[in-house]
């Protein structure tokens, strides 16, 4: 099943990063989030990747088409230009990159992706957040649903501290920005059938829109409810709160 990661939004939140690189590229622990999100589906053995590109696309491109040789050690014969590569260790990913345009909608997106799919069941996930959630149990909650569509539920993050204060106003507890336990949103992590892509029109096409509401409308789309880690990077903030978790050692996402 391959996995496509939508990659091709602005980033406007994030421009002190996103008017040299787009979005899935800023870093992490000094990788892209992008290879942060590839790098959990791989661990369950999913490891066939599209990337939908648009805003600066030829970036992601560029990173790919050095990947081999940037994370491994080489001698280089300046002579002929040829490389020999020195204790190899390869990454069994493949990665499929096309260009759905600069201002598709998410839906264009997935649409332009057609013929690359084909008619088999797809996995789909936005390029700026990560999560903890088990990718073998969604597929498997996915095909006994029989629904066309799945869409992985999460808790969202708080806007601000959460204080828990008692009877005599001393604060019991202070989180920075936690999860919310009560409702739900929509986490990304999905599984699609094919026929998914005959509910959108065209490039203007928000799949958050017409195409899930429809889905929804005739009983085709089904939840999996994720209560664990699931954090965006839509800020700067956001960005310093997924480094330091890197850093601390114990990142949820890398679980």
């Amino acid at each position: 099943m391959k996995v496509v990661i939508l990659a091709g939004g602005f980033g406007t939140r994030l421009s002190e990063y996103t008017k040299l690189i787009p979005k899935p590229m800023v870093e992490v622990g000094g990788k892209p989030i992008l290879w942060h999100i590839m790098n959990h589906y791989a661990r369950y053995g999913y490891k066939d990747f599209v990337i939908a590109l648009g805003y600066k696309g030829e970036v992601i491109k560029n990173y790919f088409l050095q990947y081999y040789t940037l994370n491994n050690n080489f001698t280089i014969d300046l002579s002929n230009n040829s490389i020999h590569y020195i204790d190899e260790h390869p990454t069994d990913w493949k990665v499929t990159l096309v260009d759905t345009g600069a201002d598709s909608m998410t839906g264009g997106r997935i649409r332009r992706l057609r013929q690359v799919i084909g008619e088999e069941d797809f996995m789909v996930t936005y390029g700026d957040a990560v999560s903890d959630v088990n990718i073998e149990a969604l597929v498997q909650k996915y095909h006994e649903s029989g629904a066309l569509a799945m869409v992985t539920a999460v808790h969202p993050t708080a806007r601000f501290g959460e204080l828990q204060i008692d009877d005599d106003d001393y604060v019991r507890s202070f989180k920075e920005k936690p999860q919310v336990k009560q409702g739900w949103i929509n986490g990304g992590f999905f599984v699609f059938s094919h026929k998914v892509m005959d509910y959108i029109s065209d490039d203007h096409t928000v799949l958050e829109r017409e195409p899930l509401e429809r889905l929804a409308e005739e009983g085709q789309l089904k939840t999996y409810r994720h209560e664990g880690f699931w954090q965006c990077m839509d800020t700067v903030r956001d960005r310093d709160l997924l480094n330091q978790l890197w850093n601390s050692g114990d990142a949820p996402w890398t679980k």
